[in-house]
């Protein structure tokens, strides 16, 4: 009696499922000479490829906030690499200076797109990923960033906007957005005004993109950050419908393209 339950437990312990480990490391890679430092994490239990996603930082660079996200799609069974645009060490504390940093991309798009393109090309040569089952996710100044991935004609599956800036200086082209387009608003955000909205959407509709829109109500600019508070007032605030919403509206977008 003993050695057959002694089997039956083994033989249990056998068919339990390999335990999730999420490992996570800091990858350098370069763009020209400038040397980058992104955050790449994903599960190591989950054998063979799987889709990857690239994380685009607000305007104070790679912060805990990124980590967390790409954490998060790891969970979801991702490969998940938060990417740098402004380089190894540079992380402004003060606004003024994220301002001044970001101006820098924006006021210079094809070096911003160069750089989002470096972090892709990175996740890329990723082993886990695989190549055909690739997206963007930004917030803030990423947001802009993704959209400016897919404007540039990048071959992946979609890109995501979460609270972005909507205008660019380099519109799409009609015809070369391969990739899928969810942005997610704040419809109360008063640093995008409705010109910018309207402009946004004349401009995908004109490039034949496949693109979704959603405004959510009451929310602000940076509405998917804690360390925003809560004061509307202020133009930028935490929302946790808004931003559980939108996370759920991210999923569901994977689910569709991947």
């Amino acid at each position: 009696m003993k050695i057959m339950i002694w089997a039956l437990g083994l033989a249990a312990i056998l068919t339990i499922p390999a335990v999730a480990a999420i490992k996570s490391e800091f990858v350098e890679y370069k763009q020209g000479e400038t040397v980058l430092e992104g955050y790449l994490v994903y599960d190591d239990a989950i054998k063979g490829q799987r889709p990857g996603v690239l994380v685009i930082h607000q305007w104070l660079g790679l912060t805990d906030n990124e980590k967390m996200r790409a954490n998060m799609l790891a969970e979801m069974g991702y490969v998940a690499f938060a990417v740098d645009i402004y380089g190894k060490g540079i992380r402004p504390k003060e606004s003024s200076a994220a301002g001044a940093e970001a101006g820098k991309y924006r006021k210079d798009l094809p070096l911003f797109r160069e750089r989002i393109n470096a972090g892709l090309q990175t996740l890329l040569k990723n082993s886990n990923v695989d190549p055909k089952r690739v997206a963007a996710i930004g917030y803030c100044f990423g947001g802009g960033a993704a959209l400016e991935l897919a404007r540039s004609g990048a071959n992946i599956a979609g890109v995501v906007s979460f609270h972005g800036s909507l205008t660019t200086t380099m519109p799409a082209v009609a015809g070369k957005i391969p990739a899928k387009v969810l942005v997610c608003h704040g419809a109360d955000d008063p640093f995008v005004p409705m010109k910018d909205v309207e402009g946004f959407l004349d401009e995908m509709r004109a490039a034949g993109a496949d693109y979704q829109f959603i405004a959510y109500n009451g929310a602000v600019h940076a509405f998917t950050q804690n360390e925003a508070g809560n004061d509307n007032s202020k133009g930028a605030a935490y929302n946790e419908k808004a931003d559980k919403r939108s996370w759920q509206a991210m999923k569901d977008f994977f689910a569709e393209i991947f």
